[in-house]
């Protein structure tokens, strides 16, 4: 498919912001299902200076910075991307133990280092407790296959949970999530992070896109769409780069995929959680209240982009 995709935030300050720093992660990334054509970032007013940086995980970050006061904050990034349909799952990733994979992460002075294993550990917005183990032990019965068990999560998550917005706010913690039994497709990736890792599973948070689609008869509204977020599991010892190794899973929509969860699933980051990779992020001095509105538009290709 080829896609565009429209994420613009605003900010209303009261009184002005006198200085600012800020940082984003807006630039979708090119990967196994997706190619990045082209992006355009606008930021108004202009800032004072402003960089790009490629993050610890691969996420190309931009920073900027103001030193004027400004009562408004306008930051717009346009993408065309073309993505494909998942890829077909490697023969030998269906015969991967979960218990395998589980040992082969345990803690073992002479083990080989493998760079997925940070994404093993708790994290700001994922703990590793019990009681995710409890919920995800029924999926995991010794020695299945791991695509086998973290599929059977995915669809049990999906059942079992609600998608109710405004249910929860983006601070809450996973655990509160699985206690209330719903959420928003954020909490629903936090907890399935949650249970991976307290199994033993490196396990990591995608954020991005999905294309959605207007009630028959309606037209689509500019802005009407929002940020998604998903998961992806490490399946190791696999040929090819370590990059190529992860399935991914939507717990929200229940699809799943090698490399994305469906043709229509557009991939901006990768991180341990959202605290990693929020779209936008900074420091500001002065602007006491302040108002946010986010609008996000993601549909086929219209206008060429100059960046």
């Amino acid at each position: 498919m080829k896609l565009q995709v429209s994420h613009h935030t605003h900010y209303d300050y009261a009184p002005a912001v006198e200085t600012a720093q800020h940082m984003l992660c807006l630039q979708p990334q090119t990967a196994p299902c997706q190619t990045l054509s082209q992006q355009k970032l606008i930021i108004e007013p202009p800032p004072l200076q402003s960089n790009q940086e490629l993050d610890v995980f691969g996420n190309i970050r931009t920073y900027f910075s103001f030193q004027s006061p400004h009562t408004s904050l306008d930051v717009t990034a346009i993408s065309q991307l073309e993505t494909l349909a998942p890829n077909s799952v490697p023969a030998d990733a269906g015969l991967v133990s979960w218990n395998v994979v589980q040992k082969q992460f345990k803690y073992n002075a002479n083990q080989p280092f493998d760079e997925a294993v940070e994404f093993v550990f708790p994290s700001p917005f994922v703990e590793r407790h019990e009681d995710f183990a409890q919920y995800a032990r029924p999926s995991f019965p010794i020695d299945a296959p791991l695509i086998k068990c973290v599929r059977d999560l995915m669809h049990r998550i999906h059942q079992d949970f609600e998608y109710a917005s405004q249910s929860t706010e983006i601070n809450t913690p996973a655990r509160e999530a699985l206690a209330m039994r719903k959420g928003v497709c954020q909490d629903f990736a936090h907890i399935m992070l949650a249970c991976l890792r307290t199994m033993g599973l490196p396990s990591r948070y995608v954020s991005g896109y999905l294309v959605t689609h207007p009630p028959p008869g309606q037209e689509k509204l500019l802005g009407s769409d929002a940020s998604h977020a998903w998961v992806s599991v490490y399946v190791p010892d696999l040929p090819g780069e370590p990059s190529e190794r992860w399935y991914d899973l939507d717990p929200t929509n229940d699809h799943d995929g090698w490399g994305t969860p469906a043709e229509d699933y557009v991939r901006l980051a990768i991180g341990r959680d959202y605290a990693d990779i929020s779209p936008i992020r900074g420091v500001i001095h002065g602007g006491a209240n302040h108002t946010q509105h986010v609008g996000v538009t993601v549909g086929p290709w219209t206008t060429e982009v100059h960046p």
